[in-house]
């Protein structure tokens, strides 16, 4: 009930125990109360000290947590699409308008679900906004969680500058906070847009920068988080089994302390790490994908990941020539995307069209291999979108026996790295 509600000016308000200016500050935000004055305006309006902050009772307090804490639940559940609605409900119907914290969790949710339900676009946007409204300073775990969330969405968007900028504002600014895991994590996600972009001399500059603050701090957190993308690097510029010493170290760390998707996430990628290197274990590294997967669907992970996921196991049957089950494999990670993920949308319609020519399904193949090429036409110059060319070329030598479309395909990917 507030003081207008019950018919009281703020002198009746403040009388006899504080001066009606004061009221009036209050009132005005001018002014923070103590917790004893709180308690008292709660006393003299005969409402809840919970409804006097907040503006709502005890009891909306408690089913707003309560429907918050479903929609967080069905996050980590792994029900995405149940976690967007639930996020985006409590967002509609102004629940938590003047609530700022629960409003803060709900809309960092419903971004963390859109990019699960691989509609990108909606995350950056709520994403960016929640980025332009955080003031803290130095940043704190919950800004750069969202900074690691904003760059890692444009990453995967492909709008690697932007990516790019995100991490460096956060970790080189004028004021650059000392190392923490936060910062650790973001840097790991910084890391990746440099791998993607194709700049891999900054890269492995800043691996070992990122290799030396996790030794420093000796976080399970950190060391994750720098080895895993460490590895990357290490294994793109021909270091191999660095490469794998270094996921394998993340992998036993993640095993001990990470969260299940995570752990998952892990394990699929020292799987194709392990296949590129070391294609003569390909059913190992198949069997690998499988527990990843099976890891997967049992956690919070999205549709993007599963997607993923199928890619990866389609990759590894095709190298174990099981062309079939790899196309069922690419088909499978294909239906699940769409043009909102176009990187990996086109990764699985190529590993899809390698298996249908094996299949001498050359019609469908090439189908396949069109929209590969309208995907990477509107992809900007990076080392990812030469190696989609690349990849392009190849399938297309053996649809088209060496001709045009091959050669232009070819030049396409010289193209994206500068040549």
């Amino acid at each position: 009930m507030t003081r207008r509600q019950r018919g009281l000016s703020q002198a009746q308000l403040a009388h006899p125990e504080l001066s009606d200016s004061y009221v009036s500050l209050i009132e005005s935000g001018k002014r923070t109360p103590t917790a004893a004055v709180l308690e008292l305006l709660a006393a003299k309006l005969e409402c809840s000290l919970t409804y006097l902050i907040n503006g709502v009772t005890a009891e909306q307090m408690q089913e707003l947590e309560l429907r918050l804490g479903y929609a967080s639940l069905a996050l980590n559940n792994g029900e995405v699409a149940e976690a967007r609605q639930r996020y985006a409900e409590l967002l509609e119907d102004g629940s938590l308008v003047g609530l700022r914290s629960l409003l803060h969790q709900a809309e960092y949710g419903y971004a963390l679900a859109s990019e699960a339900c691989g509609d990108l676009d909606e995350a950056i946007s709520v994403l960016s906004r929640l980025r332009e409204a955080a003031t803290e300073t130095p940043p704190t775990d919950q800004t750069l969680a969202i900074a690691v969330a904003l760059s890692r969405c444009y990453r995967e968007r492909g709008d690697l500058t932007a990516a790019v900028q995100v991490g460096e504002e956060s970790l080189f600014g004028t004021d650059r906070p000392a190392w923490n895991d936060g910062l650790v994590e973001l840097g790991a996600t910084l890391l990746g847009a440099y791998i993607v972009r194709g700049d891999l001399l900054r890269a492995r500059q800043f691996a070992s920068e990122l290799l030396a603050a996790a030794e420093m701090l000796g976080t399970p957190r950190s060391t994750v988080a720098a080895c895993w993308n460490a590895a990357v690097v290490a294994d793109l510029t021909g270091r191999g089994d660095e490469a794998l010493s270094l996921v394998e170290r993340a992998l036993a760390v993640q095993s001990e302390t990470g969260d299940p998707r995570n752990l998952a996430r892990l394990r699929m990628e020292y799987a194709v790490l392990l296949l590129r290197t070391r294609p003569s274990e390909a059913k190992a590294c198949r069997d690998l994908m499988l527990r990843g997967e099976r890891e997967l669907a049992e956690s919070s992970a999205g549709t993007v990941d599963l997607a993923r996921a199928a890619i990866y196991l389609a990759k590894a049957e095709f190298v174990l020539g099981n062309a079939k089950k790899a196309a069922e494999y690419a088909r499978r990670g294909r239906d699940m995307l769409n043009e909102r993920t176009p990187a990996l949308l086109a990764e699985g319609r190529l590993v899809l069209s390698s298996a249908l020519l094996l299949l001498n399904e050359a019609t469908e193949a090439t189908v396949e291999l069109l929209a590969v090429e309208q995907s990477l036409e509107q992809t900007p110059n990076s080392r990812k979108a030469a190696e989609g060319w690349l990849s392009t070329a190849r399938v297309l030598e053996r649809l088209d026996d060496g001709g045009a479309a091959s050669v232009d395909a070819y030049q396409r990917a010289l193209a994206s790295v500068g040549l």
